[in-house]
């Protein structure tokens, strides 16, 4: 049986949301010439900063597109639904907002995206664009702590893109802001839990099927296999589930700071998000790390999938003040 969804043409979809988007924003957001799925900020390159690239499939909406604009990203390279964009928008994202101190790549660690990334890079260099790459890796379920570079990346986008494109706003070198995006990665944690699948726009079939009373724990933004399927359990449950594997990698200490972010995979309701945030709340006050700044809502999404994820960004002093950095962005504005 195939799901509903208000689309035209499934092999469209992708390009049809790109006009819709610059329609809606045309006051952040413009494409390159010749290349509509390379979308760049109108508000952010300028001469002598680093440049912010970011980028990946599509289905994640508001990731990546709602984090292009000033203070933030600085251009993104849009793929088809779940699948990396191919090395020329990367190439294009990289020529508009190279102003003269290099380029940074970032995106989550996905086998498609490294390949079209690093060839982007390749074909950059002879451009003379000097272009650097982190890869963000703050799922937690996806890959054991000693084999860290090697987990995937997701919503803990978020906070790891706003903190290198706060010290890219504020002018910092190539190497600064490298340093500060690793940084933030090292420093963000995410969990997340599936209750339903999606579908992707071209069959409008589940892809992947669990039972009506279950709930997976760890499952990918793309539908990979998680850690553990169990009965649905309540709220409360489910959460603290999720941050006791957090705070076992994280080993917070009383009167540690972090930011939060409770995220919706597509269709679970903020009714539901904010009794999560709820119980992290409760969670972190028992063991006396204190909230900086919470978001809670629709971040990195996987199309209509059922679910949530959690991510706490442990914070020091320069990690606050790139989060507290002013940015202006089509779907997220912050300071």
């Amino acid at each position: 049986m195939q799901t509903k969804k208000i689309i035209n043409d499934g092999n469209r979809a992708v390009d049809e949301m790109l006009e819709g988007i610059l329609a809606a924003h045309p006051r952040h957001l413009r494409s390159a010439d010749g290349s509509p799925r390379s979308i760049i900020a109108r508000d952010g390159p300028r001469p002598g900063k680093v440049g912010l690239v970011i980028g990946g499939g599509s289905g994640h909406e508001p990731t990546f597109l709602g984090f292009v604009g000033k203070g933030l990203a600085d251009a993104a390279a849009i793929g088809n639904v779940f699948a990396s964009p191919p090395p020329d928008p990367i190439l294009e994202c990289a020529k508009a907002v190279s102003c003269g101190a290099g380029v940074l790549f970032m995106y989550g660690n996905y086998a498609g995206d490294v390949m079209n990334f690093d060839m982007a890079a390749e074909m950059a260099a002879m451009d003379d664009i000097e272009v650097r790459t982190v890869l963000t890796t703050d799922d937690v379920a996806s890959a054991p702590r000693d084999q860290r570079q090697k987990r995937r990346g997701v919503a803990g986008n978020f906070f790891i893109f706003k903190a290198a494109g706060a010290a890219c706003d504020r002018m910092l070198s190539l190497d600064a802001v490298e340093r500060i995006a690793r940084k933030a990665n090292d420093h963000t944690f995410t969990m997340g839990v599936a209750l339903s699948p999606c579908s992707l726009p071209q069959t409008r079939r589940p892809n992947f099927e669990i039972g009506a009373d279950e709930m997976e724990i760890g499952m990918g933004i793309h539908g990979e296999p998680g850690i553990a399927r169990g009965k649905l359990g309540t709220a409360d449950a489910i959460t603290d589930e999720m941050l006791d594997k957090i705070f076992a990698e994280m080993a917070p200490k009383r009167g540690d700071k972090v930011a939060v972010l409770v995220n919706s995979l597509g269709s679970t309701p903020l009714m539901e998000l904010y009794i999560m945030n709820r119980r992290v709340k409760q969670r972190l006050d028992e063991i006396g790390v204190f909230i900086h700044a919470s978001w809670v809502g629709n971040y990195c999404t996987s199309l209509e999938m059922a679910g949530a994820s959690v991510t706490l960004f442990h914070l020091d002093e320069e990690l606050q003040t790139m989060l507290d950095h002013p940015c202006d962005c089509a779907m997220f504005r912050a300071g």
